[in-house]
């Protein structure tokens, strides 16, 4: 991965995380952390 191709990524999911916290009142950044939760749940039961 090119330092471009970091620094794109980055700014990507800055944004995201801006606009889901003023937009949508961090509902979606909730449900992600609760799905990840989930899975590494998951992923250690298989372990």
């Amino acid at each position: 991965m090119t330092n471009t191709i970091a620094i794109w990524l980055a700014m990507l999911v800055i944004v995201f995380f801006s606009v889901d916290a003023v937009v949508f009142d961090g509902v979606s950044s909730l449900f992600l952390a609760q799905e990840l939760m989930l899975l590494t749940e998951w992923v250690a039961f298989w372990r």
